[in-house]
């Protein structure tokens, strides 16, 4: 009976300071998400297609041309647009195996868990206390040796429960728990920011080595050329048409070409090293995907999503938002740590020299403590620990405004680049296809003696420089495409690849 009378006091306690918990206020401020930014563009004047001013198609992946569809949604898996089977796959390597992802995936868990371990300080904690106590009762040693001498050894067997609280009175439980929340909210979009940097530089390299095997190809078709010419050159030096000196200046022509090639082929075996590297492999375990660029294809049809989703698209964003909140329930903590702070224990057992004798009524007890405590004088301390947490506030605050402003910068950024691209493609394109045309005029007019060395000489180098501007400028219109996406944030609302947590298997979690 006295046990059950206890259990119902433990309890209305428990709940009496639970519901004056929950009923109090939390110091400090409230929360506010930030608004948008008014603007309703990324660039000062309305949004211009980029399109090539010639309309000249190029070799690799037709026209140059593309539209913006302003307002549409970004896919998550925005990588296929490019339609490359080969790259797809690569990026799904990549998403399963790179282990910077998994670091971020468990950092989130982290900030998870502590989430819930704070949550578990607003409610009664309950431990159990049994004692088992052997003792030697006094003034033995005055007692007849006659006498019986084991009624002075005794046991005590007390077993008992304790239930502890502190109301969370002034909220410094809640916001402690807000900020940790904050926190997890950081992590969850830092990890969908390792997942967009992941697939982007996936990309990236995969044009970066398109770029280079057409700069390689296109230097060994120069090479080729300038061999061919040279041969000529020897055969016509032979037969006294033309002095060495035409031939030196062959040769030297074919000597620079010939050295432009190793810095490439050493660049290509790097990029591949860095794909193998993200898609989680060791360098001797190098991924079968290669890339041209004529195995990409230009997404005609981009979607740029209206500036008012922007701040809620980018990881980048988000992430610095969760840290402005974390920050405002820093400030509420160090308030609540100026303001009294109270707790309620309460024991209860029984407490007999004979088990059997635990359940009897008169053995047993129970105890209930209430204590407050509050700074009295500390030197300022929790005043400059507030006025620390109120700064960091500001900070946060002024550091998200800044990634804001560089999220627009990022978008305007590449929209300005696309729009020159696709001219500087057909420009480029057209240059490449007029000077190999000149270059085979003069080759057969110099056959026929109409021209000089000199001229094809200079031919040469010209379209060999026609062939490397062409491939660089179709790379960096597919690099300047991805970095649109991950500038809009990479769709990651869109996706449905997540790995699930592992399951937890703990079936004593609550102790």
């Amino acid at each position: 009976m006295i046990e059950t009378a206890l259990n119902r006091r433990s309890a209305r306690a428990a709940a009496l300071a639970a519901s004056l918990s929950l009923s109090a206020c939390a110091v400090g401020p409230n929360y506010i998400a930030p608004e948008d930014p008014p603007v309703a563009r990324y660039t000062k004047e309305p949004l211009a297609n980029p399109s090539a001013a010639d309309k000249v198609a190029t070799r690799q992946g037709g026209s140059a041309d593309q539209s913006f569809v302003s307002g549409a949604d970004i896919p998550g898996q925005w990588w296929t647009l490019f339609r490359s089977k080969a790259l797809n796959r690569l990026v799904e390597e990549a998403l399963a195996n790179n282990p910077n992802l998994e670091a971020a995936q468990a950092s989130l868990r982290i900030a998870q868990q502590n989430v819930l371990a704070q949550k578990g300080t607003l409610y009664p904690s309950l431990s159990a206390n049994p004692q088992a106590l052997g003792a030697r009762a006094p003034g033995l040693d005055l007692q007849s040796p006659l006498q019986n001498q084991n009624n002075y050894l005794y046991s005590l067997y007390t077993p008992q429960v304790t239930v502890a609280f502190n109301p969370d009175v002034f909220g410094l439980n809640r916001r402690t728990i807000e900020g940790l929340e904050a926190t997890a909210e950081n992590q969850r979009f830092q990890l969908e920011a390792a997942y967009l940097s992941l697939t982007a530089n996936v990309v990236a390299a995969a044009i970066q080595e398109a770029s280079l095997r057409a700069q390689i190809d296109a230097t060994k078709r120069v090479i080729q050329a300038q061999t061919e010419v040279l041969t000529l050159y020897n055969k016509q030096l032979s037969l006294g048409q033309i002095a060495g000196a035409d031939v030196i200046q062959q040769q030297a022509a074919l000597s620079l070409s010939q050295q432009l090639l190793p810095p490439l082929e050493k660049q290509l075996a790097q990029q591949r090293n860095l794909l193998t590297a993200l898609a989680g492999r060791l360098p001797s375990e190098e991924v079968a995907e290669t890339f041209t660029l004529s195995a990409l294809r230009l997404p005609t049809k981009v979607p740029v999503s209206l500036p008012s989703r922007l701040v809620q698209q980018r990881p980048d964003v988000k992430a610095a938002e969760a840290l402005v909140q974390q920050a405002s329930a820093g400030v509420g903590v160090a308030v609540a740590n100026r303001l009294p702070q109270f707790s309620i224990t309460a024991a209860g057992g029984s407490s007999a020299v004979r088990l059997a004798q635990i359940t009897n009524p008169g053995a047993g007890f129970f105890t209930i403590l209430g204590q407050a405590t509050a700074p009295i004088f500390d030197a300022g301390t929790l005043y400059r620990r507030q006025r620390a947490s109120e700064e960091t506030l500001t900070q946060a605050q002024a550091q998200y405004r800044a990634v804001v402003i560089a999220a627009f910068q990022n978008v305007a950024d590449a929209l300005r680049a696309l729009q020159s691209d696709a001219a500087a493609v057909a420009a480029a394109s057209a240059a490449e296809n007029a000077t190999g045309q000149s270059l085979g005029l003069i080759r057969k007019q110099f056959s026929a003696g109409a021209v000089n060395s000199t001229q094809v000489l200079i031919a040469q180098q010209g379209y060999l420089s026609a062939l490397v501007t062409s491939a660089g400028a179709r790379a960096t219109q597919y690099a300047d495409t991805a970095a649109l996406f991950q500038a809009l944030g990479g769709g990651w609302w869109n996706r449905a690849d997540v790995a699930p947590p592992p399951p937890e298997t703990d079936p004593l979690k609550f102790l």
